[in-house]
């Protein structure tokens, strides 16, 4: 898993518990949170995204980088509360190769 904004965190569970206080400080949930990742170009590692955003209303846009290698992916979820996004991140980080922003 790699986290590209503002990673001066010691551990992944001292990032995620900063970013439920950053959360629940500056949203009014429940309401869209639009999630933002870049995996290499595979349709297998899409699908495991996907995947966890079963039973949440979404919609989504992806674009392949000019070379091809990377997918940028764009999902714009309903979510209840800073909980599950949290959640939905600690999923999603497990696809391999996943870059989080």
């Amino acid at each position: 898993m790699d986290i590209l904004q503002g990673n001066q965190h010691a551990s992944p569970e001292e990032f995620y518990n900063s970013l439920k206080e950053k959360l629940e400080a500056q949203h009014d949930f429940p309401e869209d949170y639009l999630f933002k990742f870049i995996i290499p170009t595979d349709q297998a590692k899409l699908t495991e995204i996907y995947k966890v955003f079963d039973g949440i209303k979404f919609t989504l846009g992806n674009r392949e980088s000019k070379n091809g290698k990377y997918t940028a992916c764009n999902i714009n979820a309903f979510v209840l509360d800073a909980d599950q996004v949290v959640n939905i991140y600690k999923e999603v980080a497990k696809v391999e190769g996943v870059i989080l922003l």
